[in-house]
């Protein structure tokens, strides 16, 4: 990351900054719309391209683990070799690559593609923040970060739906070609408006080491989980990659603290309770709430038989409870402080998880499933200000950007490991439930039954996760100061 300096004073510019501004708040929107756009085609995908049911989290992992372990290198790639260098590459690839994706005709195909939209969002995601902290200064600066802040929530909040509408009156692969004339618009845009900026020293260095060592980790690690639903936890093919997952995260943490002059990850930063902690929370906060809209998405279309367009109109209310949990945590928290945030809106996502849990194979979705997802999607809502306001409340402002990237970090990570676990307890569970049956009711239902058992269990896990994050929140100090929420703090983008 970069060093700790103030940001230098921002180029002259000739009346851009409405253009600027607009730029960097639309690649964020693509990058943020690429988590959630997919989740709604999942189904379709699984069966276009033959996804085994624990292999089609791939298409969500693959792209959220290059984009966590990339994460931090793109930020500081923005600082070193220039925003608006790092800004057109990201674009480029991210669109690139989303052709390669919707082109794509094998499993494999696709999940390459997915790996290369990750890297070119760690890219450009970090680089739109670093061209508004360059660009504006003072009260232009919070309404400006507002702003981008609120565009990476509609992105989280349009896609679900857009992702029905695509998938039904076009295909699955429109999810990823609607990404193309939106990055051509704001590479376009970056050459002709955006002008060069870059913070390079004499001691600046990439820690590529890093990052690979710890994306190769994460990834062996999840491909272990992942593989014993068919080889079992004692099988050596499962031994073998956990075996790699340990050497290659013990090599990155040997780097960051032995080796990199500019570590990607400071151990020392985790020195500090109150960021400990709160990167705890959010990991464990990432490994539940990336699994609802993975289990939803499956449940809908392949129990209730919902078509793709009727799943996404479904996700709808969990967007608006969202930005209405948002809305309310920024009023409230001012009032109460950040501690009781965290600990209200952790209880409330373990009711959540809990509650929906109880589902069967014929559940209404208005008495089943909205109560429950509504909570959860609150919750949500409740959380992100809290959470970014305690990341920075211990850290230098120039530290800020490191702090919220970190935290954004441990939320992709949490996420993917979590959805690994998870969807693999749901395979496993649905293939006992199978082998078990003895519904009398016939094949059909006895697979509905089974499928909906295995969302149920991992639904009660995810319940049970939240609940450590809620006794994680004991460990924080409750004297988070309310006063300093956001501040250097850059908005957490909407997860989906």
């Amino acid at each position: 990351m970069s060093e700790a300096h103030e940001t230098p004073a921002p180029p002259a510019r000739k009346g851009h900054d409405g253009i600027i501004l607009a730029l960097a708040c639309v690649a964020q929107f693509m990058v943020i719309l690429d988590v959630s756009v997919v989740n709604v085609a999942l189904p379709s995908i699984g069966r276009s391209l033959g996804y085994s049911p624990t292999g089609l989290q791939w298409v969500v992992n693959a792209y959220v683990l290059a984009f966590a372990g990339f994460l931090l290198l793109g930020g500081r790639a923005a600082d070193l070799f220039g925003r608006r260098r790092v800004f057109i590459l990201g674009a480029i690839l991210f669109s690139v690559a989303s052709l390669v994706g919707g082109l794509a005709t094998t499993s494999g195909m696709l999940t390459g593609a997915r790996v290369a939209q990750g890297l070119g969002g760690a890219l450009l995601s970090p680089a739109t923040l670093t061209i508004i902290v360059t660009t504006f200064q003072g009260p232009r600066l919070a309404k400006a970060l507002g702003a981008w802040g609120a565009v990476g929530g509609a992105g989280g909040a349009v896609g679900s739906l857009l992702g029905g509408i695509l998938t039904a009156e076009l295909s699955w692969r429109w999810v990823f070609f609607i990404n193309i004339p939106i990055g051509i618009a704001v590479v376009v845009g970056a050459a002709l408006w955006l002008t060069e900026l870059q913070r390079k020293t004499a001691q600046s260095k990439l820690d590529v080491a890093g990052a690979v060592l710890v994306t190769s980790g994460l990834s062996a690690l999840v491909y272990a989980i992942v593989n014993t639903d068919t080889h079992g936890w004692t099988a050596p093919s499962t031994l073998g990659w956990l075996a790699a997952a340990i050497v290659l995260l013990a090599g990155f943490a040997f780097v960051e603290t032995k080796v990199a002059s500019a570590p990607l990850v400071p151990f020392s930063f985790f020195k500090n309770r109150t960021t400990a902690a709160t990167n705890v929370i959010m990991f464990l906060v990432g490994a539940a709430f990336f699994s609802m809209w993975y289990f939803l998405t499956l449940y809908l279309q392949d129990v209730l038989g919902y078509s793709a367009l009727t799943t996404g109109f479904a996700f709808a209310p969990q967007a608006v409870a969202i930005i209405i949990g948002a809305q309310v945590t920024t009023r409230i928290m001012v009032k109460v402080g950040v501690w009781p945030m965290i600990l209200i809106g952790t209880a409330m996502s373990c009711v959540g998880f809990f509650w929906l849990a109880q589902l069967q194979y014929d559940s209404n979705y208005w008495t089943a499933v909205l109560p429950p997802a509504i909570v959860i999607a609150f919750a949500l809502g409740l959380l992100f200000s809290p959470l970014a306001a305690s990341a920075t409340s211990q850290v230098d402002h120039t530290q800020a950007g490191l702090a919220s990237g970190v935290l954004n970090t441990a939320r992709q990570v949490g996420g993917s490991l979590g959805l690994a676990v998870l969807a693999t307890l749901a395979a496993n569970v649905t293939k006992n439930h199978l082998a078990s049956a003895t519904s009398s009711a016939g094949a059909s239902i006895a697979k509905l039954e089974a499928m909906t058992a295995g969302f149920d269990r991992a639904f009660l896990v995810a319940s049970g996760i939240c609940f450590l994050a809620v006794l994680a929140t004991f460990w924080l100090p409750r004297t988070v100061a309310s006063q300093r929420s956001g501040a250097g703090a850059a908005p957490a983008p909407a997860m989906d």
